[in-house]
C-alpha cells in the first residue's frame, strides 16, 4: 500500500518504540560513498536504534573458486569500521551462506525491515518479508509489466513502497540527492546539500602504511606533485586503455608544471601484472603501481596523500571528493547523476557521443583540462 508523500513511511512512534532496524541493499563502493551520510544521519536521529545492514552479493554463486574473491570485497572493511552499524550481514556470496544468513536474520525478529535494493526489487521484497513475517516491511517498487504479474504479487507483501528514482523529473539531480530523498521519505530526515558530501574516516595505521609505501618508492621527499591515475572499472565501457595512461604520464612530464611529478597507477589485484607490463614498457620515470590488496582503507589512505587524481567513473572518482583531493573524472555521457558531487574540486570530461565508451576520451582532452 502507499502513504501520503508528506508523511514518513515509517511512523515516528514505530521508530521510537523499536530497538533495531534492518536495511537490505546490494552495495558497490560508489553507492556507499553517498549512502553513508544517510545512514549516519539516521543513527543520529534515532540513537536508541540498533542499525543492522544486509549486504546482498548480486554475484552469489555455487562456484567455490569464486568465493575467496567475493569474501574479500573491500566494502566489508569499510562497513565494519562504521560506528553507526551494530551488525553487518556480509556472508551472502554462496547459496549456503545466504540461507544461513536468512536464518540468523529471522531469529532477530526485526520490527522494521527496509529494502533499498533497486535491482530485482520484487525478489528483495520477498526476502525482506521472509526475514520479518510480522514486521513492518518497506521495499522498492519497480515498473509493472503485464509479462511479469508475479512482481505485483511480490510488492503486495510490502507494507509501504519507495520509488527507486524519485527525482527522475528533476533535471541535473545527483545520486546523493536521490539517496537523501529516500531517507526523507522513510523517516522524515532532511539532509542539506552540504551534509551529502562524501567522507571517509581513515584509521591511523593505514595512513602510516601509505606514507611508508611512498617512502619505499622514493616519493616521500619528492620536489613535484603526486598524481594518482586509475584507468580501471568493473566494466570495459568505463575503462581507459593502459596505453593512454602511459601517454598521459609522458605528456605531463613534458610540461613545466608536472616535470618533477611522481605518478601512481592504480589497478585491481588481477590487473596489476598486466598494468606493469604495458606501462612499464614505456620506461617512464617516477611511476609506480598500486593495488589495495589487504584492506579497503589502503585506497583512501593513498588517495589522501596525492595532489591530483585522474580516474574513470568508479569508486576512486567518488573517494577523491571524500579525501578532498582534486579529481579529473573521465566519464561516458550516460548516468550524469553519478558525476563527482564536489564541483569545485572536480573536472568532468565526458566522451563526445552518448554511445562512446570512456576509451574514446583522448589524452589531449585531459591535458587541456589540466591546463
Amino acid at each position: 500500500m502507499t502513504h501520503a508523500s508528506s508523511l514518513p513511511l515509517i511512523a515516528p512512534d514505530l521508530l521510537r518504540t523499536s530497538h533495531k532496524i534492518l536495511f537490505i541493499a546490494h552495495l558497490a563502493l560508489g553507492d556507499f560513498t553517498y549512502l553513508q551520510n544517510c545512514f549516519a544521519a539516521f543513527k543520529r536521529a534515532y540513537p536508541h536504534l540498533e542499525v543492522h545492514i544486509w549486504v546482498d552479493e548480486v554475484r552469489r554463486t555455487a562456484d567455490e573458486k569464486q568465493w575467496p574473491q567475493l569474501e574479500k570485497y573491500a566494502l566489508y572493511d569499510w562497513l565494519a569500521a562504521c560506528p553507526f552499524f551494530a551488525r553487518v550481514y556480509s556472508q551472502t556470496y554462496s547459496p549456503q551462506l545466504f540461507d544461513a544468513s536468512l536464518q540468523e536474520a529471522r531469529a532477530e525478529n526485526y520490527p522494521v525491515v527496509v529494502s533499498l535494493a533497486t535491482l530485482r526489487p520484487h525478489m528483495y521484497a520477498g526476502i525482506a518479508r521472509s526475514i520479518a513475517p510480522h514486521g513492518f516491511v518497506i521495499g522498492m517498487r519497480g515498473k509493472f509489466s503485464m509479462l511479469a504479474p508475479h512482481h505485483l504479487l511480490a510488492w503486495r507483501k510490502l507494507d509501504a513502497t519507495l520509488s527507486p528514482d524519485p527525482l527522475h523529473h528533476v533535471p541535473g539531480h545527483h545520486i546523493s540527492d536521490v539517496y537523501a530523498e529516500w531517507f526523507r521519505a522513510l523517516a522524515g530526515l532532511q539532509l542539506a546539500p552540504a551534509e551529502r558530501l562524501p567522507f571517509v574516516l581513515i584509521p591511523d595505521a593505514w595512513q602510516a602504511d601509505a606514507r611508508a609505501r611512498l617512502a619505499g618508492w622514493g616519493f616521500a621527499g619528492r620536489p613535484g606533485q603526486l598524481v594518482f591515475v586509475n584507468p580501471f572499472a568493473k566494466t570495459r565501457k568505463r575503462c581507459w586503455p593502459l596505453a593512454r595512461v602511459a601517454e598521459l604520464i609522458a605528456a605531463m612530464q613534458q610540461q613545466d608544471d608536472w616535470q618533477d611529478a611522481c605518478f601512481i597507477v592504480n589497478a585491481m589485484p588481477h590487473e596489476l601484472a598486466g598494468a606493469r607490463a604495458v606501462i612499464g614498457s614505456y620506461g617512464l620515470a617516477r611511476t609506480e603501481f598500486f593495488s589495495a590488496t589487504d584492506n579497503f582503507f589502503q585506497l583512501p589512505a593513498m588517495l589522501a596523500e596525492c595532489d591530483l587524481i585522474v580516474s574513470v567513473e568508479t569508486a576512486v572518482m567518488h573517494l577523491a571528493n571524500a579525501v578532498h583531493v582534486p579529481v579529473v573524472a573521465l566519464m561516458r555521457q550516460k548516468n550524469p547523476e553519478w558525476v563527482p558531487v564536489d564541483r569545485e574540486n572536480s573536472i568532468v570530461i565526458t566522451a563526445a557521443r552518448r554511445s562512446d565508451w570512456v576509451k574514446e576520451i583522448p589524452v589531449q582532452a585531459v591535458m587541456e583540462a589540466l591546463a
